[in-house]
């Protein structure tokens, strides 16, 4: 499968929609770099993007909204929070 900005975009927000949980995302992650190949032409946009990901995890990394805002930007995507009455 074809690991493109659009794919990234969609594991980052599921994780921001609590879909999935940060070891799920970081398990995507290190599995997207070893095994994903990433859409030719955005390969130098999403490794590092990839990687930070997949340390996602871990205690002294984190994933907070300002890292999977500037996550997002870099590829090309803009986040937006929606309010809704429960």
């Amino acid at each position: 499968m074809t690991i493109t900005k659009q794919t990234v975009a969609d594991k980052i927000a599921a994780y921001l929609h609590h879909e999935i949980a940060a070891a799920q995302l970081a398990d995507w992650a290190e599995n997207a770099m070893l095994d994903g190949e990433l859409a030719e032409g955005d390969a130098q946009t999403l490794s590092p993007v990839i990687a930070r990901l997949g340390v996602a995890d871990v205690r002294a990394f984190g994933l907070a909204w300002e890292d999977c805002e500037e996550l997002l930007r870099k590829l090309g995507f803009s986040p937006r929070v929606e309010v809704v009455a429960v």
